[in-house]
Parts: C-alpha cells; sequence; structure tokens
C-alpha cells in the first residue's frame, strides 16, 4: 500500500445488537490495519473519552439510572458523542488516521428512536446536533436473531447484565429491525454481514469492504 493511501482518514462505526461480536471484529480489523500501515484509533460510545466513561456507568450500571427515562437517555447517549467526536474522532481524522467505534449516532437512532418509541425527527435533529458533519464513511451491521444475540451477551458476562442487556426480547427484536430498515435507507453507507458466519469470514469481508471504499 502506498503512504499516500495509508495516510488517508477514514471513519468506520461498528453496529448491532447486544452480543453481536463487534468488539472482536474491531479488534481483529484493527491490527490488520496497523498491519498494513494505517494508524488506529479504536474508541466505543458511550465512553470513549474521560467524561464518557462516567456517562457510560449511569447510562449502563449505576443504580441511579434505573429509573431513567427515555427522554434523559437521549440526552446522555447524544453528549457523550459530543464530547468524543471534539475529543477523539476529528482530531483523528484530521492527523489521517482510522477511526473505528464501536457504536456511533446509529445506535441512538435505533435504539431510543425505534426501540423506545420516541419521536423520529427528534432523535435524528438532537444526533445532528451532537456530531455536527462527522459521519462514518462505513457503518457494519452485525446481525443477528435478537435471542440468539441476546443470549450470547447474557453468556458472556457471567454477571448481573447491565441496564441495556436487561430489556426484553421484543425490544431487541425492535432493535434488529430498526437496523436492517437503516442499513435498507441508506446502502451506500452501510455494509450488513450476517454474525453467524465464521469470525475470519466476517472479517474478512469488513477488509474486502474497507479496501474498496478507501482506495
Amino acid at each position: 500500500m502506498s503512504a499516500s493511501r495509508a495516510n488517508k482518514p477514514f471513519f468506520l462505526s461498528f453496529e448491532g445488537s447486544e452480543g453481536s461480536g463487534k468488539s472482536t471484529q474491531i479488534d481483529l480489523l484493527a491490527a490488520r490495519l496497523q498491519t498494513a500501515g494505517h494508524e488506529v484509533v479504536v474508541t466505543r460510545e458511550p465512553g470513549g473519552t474521560k467524561l464518557g466513561e462516567e456517562i457510560r456507568h449511569l447510562l449502563k450500571h449505576s443504580h441511579s439510572g434505573q429509573d431513567m427515562c427515555p427522554e434523559t437517555e437521549l440526552l446522555l447517549f447524544a453528549a457523550s458523542r459530543a464530547q468524543l467526536v471534539r475529543e477523539i474522532i476529528t482530531p483523528a481524522l484530521r492527523q489521517n488516521k482510522v477511526v473505528l467505534c464501536d457504536r456511533f449516532l446509529d445506535s441512538t437512532t435505533v435504539y431510543q428512536g425505534v426501540a423506545r418509541k420516541l419521536s423520529a425527527d427528534a432523535v435524528a435533529a438532537i444526533n445532528r446536533f451532537a456530531v455536527g458533519e462527522v459521519l462514518p464513511n462505513l457503518t457494519v451491521v452485525l446481525d443477528l436473531p435478537a435471542d440468539l444475540g441476546l443470549a450470547r451477551a447474557r453468556k458472556r458476562t457471567g454477571e448481573q447484565p447491565d441496564r441495556m442487556e436487561q430489556e426484553s426480547l421484543d425490544f431487541y427484536q425492535r432493535v434488529r429491525e430498526g437496523y436492517l430498515s437503516l442499513a435498507q435507507s441508506f446502502p451506500q453507507r452501510f455494509l450488513v454481514v450476517d454474525g453467524n458466519l465464521p469470525t475470519a469470514q466476517i472479517t474478512d469481508l469488513i477488509w474486502h469492504e474497507f479496501q474498496r471504499r478507501h482506495s
């Protein structure tokens, strides 16, 4: 790979329901990118910054968040995202790095907009305010049946599920449907991958799509 291509910025977000394998694929892609000569920044939502990690704890683990209303949840996710964009993502892209983010604004569109049934217009407006002009060049959705993904997530933790993992199967069925609908609406940005495929095959599919779009 030429130095000019290796130094071209790229923003790739990973989406999917709980237990879909995002963390595994991010780690594998990051290693392959680094081997190919890219500078890589790996981050996550909510979190990724000192402030964002505190918001993450409140959203997922804090006892005080158990009775959180959907509107508050929406705004907290947006607050964490706004900080992440300005503190981590935008500076990295300006330095021609590849940014891999575990979830981004599409999670809010699906989880808070579709699954929590908040106003789509309100969610879109808050998302736009949080991210400004920053959108992923590619969004990978790792698709799994809702029951399988949730079972994987709960098995993975080996302990009390976090606040989001305690949601019902119906909630996660709406999440899955929301992602598939979103990907169908914006095919130029989304790549939907069957999360039941072998891990190495999923990695190869993502790698080839990255190469195609980054060339």
